[in-house]
């Protein structure tokens, strides 16, 4: 389904993004921008895009690209590569370094490769079907989390639920945190990262899109955790953008049940 050669690609890819981005990143000659949905874009979004797109034009003119920035070519494709170049562009315009570049491949649908790369920090996670998820070239496995109660929590902003959503997520909360609630805020792309790497048990997040969720799963997935909407099923190019990704997977059912009030 994916070959060694979709896997460099994809870290080409991903190193074309970072050179774009690098040089901007809390430079002062630039300004954010407020698209339609009021979320921010920059020039560093928009020309790490363009890198990744003139590649994959030359090289696999074939295969379809879903881009944040510049939208949607070739979409009959069975293959189609899906692209934020800069997920969390407020993190990227406030100076953190916890935003990243976000590359899938989708299959029939099917995210089946994905890259979370962090070009600040140099760090980079690797996820495709059938291969242990890499960190920087090694494998990283996610930890095992015994009860929901004292589970690490994460999630980029309640902000960001619906109305209707934010009970939910407070009753996972409390169940986590019987004693002090204290959840990670903020983050993004990079949380998923985090959690492949078995520092965190749970991210709860919803309204994502797919360029948001295409690539994280492979890396949680490939790092023995799983990802699911918030119903339990699996995410693919027609989820509904309510994301859970979970560390350790005998955890989803207290999750889902939490959120129901159960």
């Amino acid at each position: 389904m994916t070959t060694s050669h979709d896997i460099a690609l994809a870290n080409r890819l991903a190193d074309a993004a970072g050179a774009a981005i690098r040089p901007l990143f809390r430079g002062a000659s630039w300004q954010a921008e407020q698209k339609e949905d009021h979320s921010a874009v920059t020039i560093a979004d928009r020309a790490a895009e363009e890198a990744m797109r003139k590649i994959l034009d030359s090289e696999r003119a074939a295969d379809g690209i879903i881009g944040e920035e510049y939208g949607s070519v070739r979409e009959s494709a069975a293959r189609q590569w899906v692209l934020d170049p800069i997920d969390g562009t407020q993190s990227f315009v406030a100076g953190r370094p916890i935003f990243g570049t976000l590359i899938a491949l989708l299959q029939d649908g099917w995210p089946v490769l994905g890259v979370i790369d962090q070009p600040i920090l140099g760090e980079r996670w690797v996820g495709a079907i059938g291969e242990s998820t890499t960190f920087n070239g090694k494998p990283v496995r996610t930890r095992a989390c015994g009860a929901l109660e004292g589970a690490s929590v994460a999630t980029t902003s309640p902000h960001c639920f619906a109305e209707a959503e934010v009970d939910a997520y407070l009753r996972v909360v409390a169940k986590a945190y019987p004693r002090r609630p204290f959840p990670v805020y903020g983050g993004d792309c990079y949380n998923y990262a985090l959690l492949a790497s078995g520092h965190l048990d749970l991210v709860i997040e919803s309204g994502l899109k797919l360029h948001d969720y295409a690539a994280l799963v492979p890396v949680v997935e490939g790092a023995g955790g799983m990802m699911s909407d918030w119903q339990g099923h699996p995410l693919d190019a027609g989820s509904d953008g309510s994301v859970l990704a979970l560390g350790d997977p005998a955890r989803l059912e207290d999750v889902l049940e939490a959120m129901a009030g159960a």
